[in-house]
């Protein structure tokens, strides 16, 4: 049984693929906003007890690496790391950006070239370009959406949030911890190591050493 879930966005989401069943077993979405840490182990239980496994049932990790809020991304990284180290599983990352644009082809809301933006907070977005069959071709990047103005299609939260730079909104908003873990067991997406993909340094920096006095 697969364990997939991704902390880019402001709600977590987690879900269950069973690759000798029917696929997704179970899907969870957090209610409440920016309450990662607090939220991802209970969901994950929730889960789990939905579809009467324990944690030893589990065969691999998928999670997504972003690009997101840095402590959102170090909650989900760390949880996935810590549980594959401790159950001797495989732990796979994917692009939060590349999960959105796999479901977004697999749903048929794209038929051709299109984009994914998604919400960076300070008025910018992380965008990514992508062909017909999902496949990334040109970043992600982080930017203004006036910079990253574009007529093509647009999934993901971007569009919703800055309708004048993307005006060609489709569906999906947030990346879904299904079709996550989609991406890893049928390889519809490219497996990277569970390191965030973090495209700016944290708000938080460590404080500099004192001057000396002269």
């Amino acid at each position: 049984m697969l364990l997939a879930f991704d902390t880019a966005s402001p709600l977590v989401s987690v879900a269950l693929y069973d690759a000798d069943g029917d696929g997704v077993v179970t899907e969870h979405v957090a209610e409440r906003p920016m309450k990662h840490a607090e939220q991802l182990a209970p969901l994950i239980d929730l889960a789990m007890s939905t579809a009467g496994i324990v944690r030893q049932d589990l065969t691999a990790i998928a999670v997504g690496t972003g690009p997101g809020p840095f402590t959102g991304l170090r909650v989900g990284l760390v949880t996935a790391r810590t549980l594959g180290f401790v159950l001797d599983i495989p732990v796979y990352g994917v692009c939060s950006l590349d999960a959105l644009a796999v479901e977004a082809v697999g749903t048929g809301a794209v038929g051709g070239e299109f984009v994914v933006a998604t919400d960076a907070r300070r008025k910018e977005v992380y965008l990514a370009r992508y062909d017909a069959a999902g496949t990334r071709i040109d970043g992600p990047v982080v930017d203004k959406p006036v910079e990253l103005a574009t007529d093509l299609p647009v999934v993901g939260q971007g569009a919703v949030l800055y309708p004048d730079a993307f005006p060609q909104r489709v569906g999906p908003e947030a990346p879904s911890a299904g079709w996550l873990a989609r991406c890893v067991a049928e390889e519809r997406a490219e497996l990277t190591d569970p390191e965030p993909l973090y495209l700016r340094r944290p708000d938080a920096v460590a404080a500099h050493a004192p001057k000396p006095v002269s």
